[in-house]
């Protein structure tokens, strides 16, 4: 099987700018906050090949190219080809020191990403930086090739979006997973305590401003994460006039923000299937920003419910597949 086209022509048409510009803002926030902590945003060898599947998609592949280059390797088992290609691409991953990110899917076990890929064959490669796909290229590449490739998806990484890679912790190697350094749970606690205390009272913005403070200083905490969710999507609906909203979103399908407004009304009323099909239906139907604001409310509301809700994992397989 023959390599398609390598050439990166094209990439900056699949580059809005809305996104482009949400991808550098929290590329240089992830870098200011790393600098503020003394490189704490170093990570392990480890981190630059990850299996990926369906469920972890969004998280560590989506939301993981805001901060750098995310290469996709498809692979099988019984495929021969892929077991040529696939260390060559790992050798690389680890050569380029963060630069880029390897994501290993096993089509096998994931056919529902290959569908949504367009893929007829593999090994087959793609790109996503900034939540935009980019295909690289199908079937074995010589070396030489590949390393022009990955080089230009860099460059355009850097120059389009300010992506400049990942910090890599080469000491974290040789330490085991259990001696790893673990951020405390325990400064945060009277902050989070206010934030529940300030949603019990009907301070929404003081709640949004507590969780706000404890993601400051530490951005994965899932309970501040939940929380700020929760309560900004409290205090978008709080003065809303759920009878004029829903006649809005019925009478004007094509209006975006009359549909992102009629999702947080149902998400809040327990209507969270319906919510999230009506913003993945709006996906589908709109480009630009208004396919931008869609996408976006949407991921605020995965964040609502949770990662591991079943619901929300549905919602993320639907949603990729209008994207790709």
């Amino acid at each position: 099987m023959q390599p398609r086209n390598m050439s990166m022509s094209g990439v900056v048409d699949l580059a809005a700018v809305k996104a482009a510009g949400e991808a550098k803002t929290k590329a240089e926030q992830a870098r200011a906050e790393a600098a503020r902590h003394g490189g704490g945003g170093a990570v392990p060898p480890s981190s630059l090949v990850i299996d990926v599947d369906e469920a972890g998609f969004e998280r560590d592949i989506l939301q993981r190219s805001a901060e750098v280059p995310v290469v996709i390797d498809f692979w099988a088992e019984w495929c021969e080809p892929c077991k040529q290609l696939s260390p060559v691409l790992e050798r690389l991953a680890r050569e380029y020191n963060g630069r880029f990110v390897l994501a290993k899917i096993d089509v096998e076990a994931n056919q529902m990403l290959m569908q949504q890929f367009g893929i007829q064959g593999i090994p087959a490669v793609f790109a996503v930086v900034a939540g935009q796909a980019l295909p690289l290229f199908q079937g074995l590449a010589p070396e030489p090739q590949i390393r022009q490739t990955l080089d230009q998806l860099i460059q355009v990484g850097e120059e389009r979006f300010g992506l400049t890679g990942l910090t890599v912790d080469q000491d974290a190697a040789d330490a085991p997973a259990a001696e790893q350094p673990q951020t405390p749970a325990g400064p945060y606690d009277a902050l989070l305590e206010a934030a529940v205390q300030a949603l019990d009272a009907g301070d929404l913005g003081g709640a949004v401003q507590a969780y706000r403070n404890v993601l400051a200083d530490d951005p994965g905490n899932i309970e501040a994460k939940l929380g700020l969710a929760q309560a900004e999507l409290l205090a978008r609906v709080r003065d809303m006039d759920a009878q004029k909203v829903r006649k809005d979103a019925a009478d004007k399908p094509d209006d975006v923000q009359a549909q992102i407004a009629a999702a947080d009304l149902d998400l809040v009323g327990g209507h969270v299937e319906d919510a999230f099909g009506r913003l993945v239906d709006t996906v589908r139907r709109t480009a630009g920003e208004d396919r931008d604001a869609a996408r976006l409310r949407l991921l605020e509301l995965f964040e609502v419910i949770g990662p591991d809700d079943p619901r929300v994992s549905a919602a993320r397989t639907a949603l990729a597949r209008v994207l790709f």
